[in-house]
């Protein structure tokens, strides 16, 4: 039995699917499938339930339960051998949430290369549960996200606060106002991200009564419901890091009362590396830019 053995495993209860378990592994499926059942032979059980769904036995839910230990003081093994090195070097992963991804890495890739010269950043965008779960399986090590997780496996450190504006098109009538009234907006057709994205919800959050209907429109980007505002089909939230001078069609006016979200680091609790994670997140908030607000 061997550590990589009880890795691949855990892979194979997080997805519960051998192709999905293979790709979080980086090897192939048959290899996956192989390394399992030499364990079950090794253990002389069934680990596995084989069929359309995939499944553990309760013995194999027992041997996860313990693997994932295993395999925790086995990271911290390695994080204790490692601290004497340079902080912040090689290739670390990250994942981004598309409503902050296009907008934070034109900043913050240049300030963490400057700050880290060795560190080759690999990003990923993906929205938040699909960032959360990948840390959980060590998929990425680190996390942007616009909620406090509330998950005990995740470690999550505040950045800074994003307000939001309100995008409107040229020429309505709320455009006239310096600062628009969440109230009155209330009473406005509001645009919103498909489900999945945290700015769907947290828009929503604001504006639960009195919404307009229409057509049902499912954008699934921030550029998208640029556009369709631009093109009057109604009005949308913008963070502050979306702001662009100049948006052909766009008015941008902030919010009274102001409204804003968190961003959030977010890292495996059991990481040995959670001085980097610290490093990291100091670095980010001193780069912000001006439209963010500081803790």
């Amino acid at each position: 039995m061997t550590l990589t053995q009880l890795r691949y495993l855990v892979a194979l209860a997080d997805h519960r699917h051998f192709g999905k378990a293979a790709d979080s592994c980086a090897i192939s499926q048959p290899t996956l499938s192989a390394q399992l059942r030499k364990l079950e032979q090794e253990l002389s059980a069934t680990l596995i339930e084989r069929g359309k769904a995939i499944g553990l036995t309760p013995i194999g839910e027992a041997v996860v339960s313990r693997a994932r230990g295993i395999l925790s003081e086995s990271d911290e093994i390695i994080g204790i051998a490692r601290r004497g090195e340079e902080p912040l070097a090689g290739p670390r992963r990250i994942g981004i949430i598309p409503t902050v991804c296009p907008y934070l890495l034109p900043w913050a890739l240049p300030a963490l290369k400057q700050a880290f010269p060795r560190l080759d950043l690999i990003c990923r965008e993906a929205v938040t549960h699909e960032v959360m779960q990948a840390i959980r399986v060590r998929e990425l090590d680190w996390g942007i996200i616009a909620e406090d997780p509330d998950d005990p496996a995740l470690r999550a450190t505040a950045l800074f606060h994003e307000p939001f504006f309100a995008a409107l098109p040229q020429g309505h009538i709320l455009t006239a106002e310096p600062a628009i009234s969440q109230a009155h907006l209330a009473q406005e057709k509001m645009l919103v991200l498909s489900e999945g994205h945290c700015l769907r919800d947290q828009t929503l959050s604001l504006f639960t009564v009195g919404r307009k209907g229409g057509d049902d429109i499912r954008a699934t980007s921030l550029e998208t419901l640029r556009g369709l505002v631009a093109a009057g089909h109604g009005l949308t939230l913008i963070p502050a890091m979306a702001r662009r001078a100049g948006d052909a069609g766009l008015e941008l006016r902030p919010l009274t009362p102001p409204a804003s979200r968190t961003l959030y680091l977010i890292s495996r609790r059991a990481d040995p590396r959670r001085d980097e994670a610290k490093a990291l997140a100091e670095t980010l908030r001193n780069a912000a830019p001006e439209t963010t607000r500081p803790l």
